[in-house]
């Protein structure tokens, strides 16, 4: 095929060549045109960015696919010209002669048809109905001779559709004296004397917008198709006044993290149109502005029993936020690890605690060059599997964080200092291009082997940040959805919800009934906030019951 000439054309000129074009083609010829050249300006706009790989490229234009092991040696089978994983064989480099441990065995298939079972509505109300007309020790009515005794109930679950706020309207008779004009209301029946909007309505809109991501205006929309109308702006107001007591609780679980022995962090870009235009602001009148990045930081402590995830959105990287809540730490604790992957912003701040980076941000590395390098992608990859088996069977096993640490200083250890070794030699031996994929890739991991393997020689250092990973994808629904916070004090009440929706997920407790118990006892959260908090709430209901 002859090489064609490059030719560079601005939007005008496309815009003007579809307008002569639309007078002549016929309308499906017209409309195939301009998809040809929509997706040539795309193409186009996506290779002039500088941090676009063809591999990257790639995934714009088809989608991602999963990092599994197996996913990505099934993808590389045919370049390899081998057997894939699941013939069992295990790859090495030639010039490499230690062996790997053998690779787990698949995990067995799931069992099940898929459906929930009773046990799974945990939360609903259950309605026992007894036989009419049959009792236990009675006769038989089928065979008249033997007994009638108590066995197992049959259950059936039975599940209703409604709106997610729905409304009910109260007529009130009235009398009036037709000589004093005096007159005499109805009473509302017992528990319906309430405000408009009950404290459910702030729970349900809360969970809604922060916990799922769905925006008011979308809600607002349902609302009106199901004869429930809610506008936007009221859902704003309902969310904004019920969150003094979730603020409290927030500014309580602060303090609960600061005294983690492990805190993972992490930010995810943002954005606040309040800061936008402010900073807009600023260099229209020639000013620089202090800050121009705008973020969303997730925290995740991970106490002895408990997990706290907590959200900050704004100027501040997740470095800075972490100092601000490190702030709250007792001076006589010993000093957090703290799990990130190896950005500088996650590490800004005045604090000091034992870094762990993640090894699975330095795993990707090798997956996004294993086309180019199966070999020693696949070896590199093999290792690590090893490494993330024997975690697992340490989940697995409950093992405390010192024993732990004991089974991967024996399991681990070796195969760990072997790839260390190979890297080496690979640069030493000038089998490897620094500068090119696979360099890259080997020299991120050597250049923090001592962050990546704390947890070699520290208990309780975890492999990756992938529960912080997991957190920002609540945000990042968020910003898919909503696209924006307008002001601050927006963004503030978005964080405190999300905050404590995520750390009642992260401990199993149901999120709808603790921001509803937050509601209704509002005057003692904000006395006393830490008898409140998502794992403990229930005894205090208790107490005050």
């Amino acid at each position: 095929m002859k090489r064609p000439e490059l030719i560079n054309a601005t939007q005008a000129e496309l815009d003007e060549l579809l307008a002569l074009a639309k007078t002549t083609f016929p309308p499906g010829r017209y409309q195939l045109l301009e998809g040809v050249l929509g997706t040539f300006v795309y193409v186009m706009q996506a290779l002039q960015n500088a941090k676009t790989s063809l591999k990257r490229f790639r995934q714009m234009l088809f989608g991602a696919r999963t990092e599994s092991k197996r996913n990505v040696f099934e993808r590389n089978v045919s370049a390899m010209g081998g057997p894939s994983v699941a013939d069992g064989a295990t790859p090495t480099p030639d010039d490499h002669d230690e062996k790997l441990p053998p690779a787990p065995p698949p995990p067995p298939p799931r069992v099940g048809h898929g459906r929930n079972g009773a046990q799974a509505y945990c939360d609903s109300p259950v309605v026992e109905v007894g036989l009419p007309d049959l009792r236990s020790g009675e006769l038989c009515p089928q065979c008249t001779t033997g007994k009638v005794y108590d066995s197992p109930p049959r259950i059936i679950v039975k599940v209703v559709g409604q709106p997610p706020l729905a409304a009910t309207i109260f007529k009130l008779q009235q009398l009036r004296c037709r000589l004093c004009d005096a007159t005499f209301t109805a009473p509302m029946p017992n528990g319906a004397a309430s405000p408009k909007y009950e404290h459910s309505c702030a729970s349900m809109l809360a969970l809604l917008r922060y916990g799922s991501g769905m925006p008011f205006y979308r809600l607002e929309g349902l609302q009106a198709s199901l004869n429930v109308p809610l506008p936007d702006a009221t859902q704003w107001e309902i969310v904004a006044k019920a969150v003094p007591a979730p603020r409290a609780a927030f500014a309580e679980l602060i303090r609960q993290a600061a005294q983690a022995p492990l805190l993972h962090n992490d930010d995810t870009p943002a954005q606040i149109l309040s800061l936008r235009a402010e900073r807009t602001k600023l260099e229209a009148a020639g000013q620089t502005p202090k800050a121009k990045a705008i973020n969303t930081s997730s925290i995740i402590a991970v106490l002895q029993e408990h997990k706290v995830a907590l959200f900050f959105t704004g100027h501040k990287h997740a470095g800075h936020n972490l100092a601000d809540v490190l702030a709250h730490r007792a001076r006589a604790l010993a000093l957090p690890i703290q799990m990130s992957d190896a950005l500088s912003c996650n590490f800004a701040g005045e604090f000091q605690t034992i870094i762990s980076k993640c090894l699975t941000h330095g795993r990707r590395k090798f997956v996004e060059v294993m086309e180019h390098f199966p070999e020693p992608c696949r070896y590199v990859i093999e290792v690590l599997a090893s490494v993330y088996a024997n975690d697992a069977h340490c989940r697995d096993e409950k093992m405390s964080p010192e024993q732990r640490l004991l089974y991967h200083q024996t399991h681990s250890a070796q195969a760990m200092q072997a790839l260390q070794l190979w890297m080496t030699d690979q640069f030493d031996q000038r089998r490897v291009e620094p500068n090119s994929g696979l360099g890259k890739a080997l020299s991120y991991l050597l250049k923090h082997w001592s962050e990546l393997t704390l947890f070699l020689r520290k208990a309780g250092a975890p492999l990756d940040n992938n529960i912080c990973e997991r957190a920002l994808k609540r945000a990042i629904l968020h910003r898919k959805n909503s696209m924006f916070y307008k002001t601050c004090h927006g963004a503030e009440v978005g964080d405190i919800y999300m905050s404590l929706i995520h750390t009642c997920q992260l401990g199993g407790v149901n999120p709808f009934e603790y921001l509803q118990a937050l509601q209704i006892h509002a005057k003692d959260v904000l006395t006393r906030a830490a008898l409140w908090l998502p794992w403990n709430y229930r005894e205090q209901l208790a107490r005050v019951a």
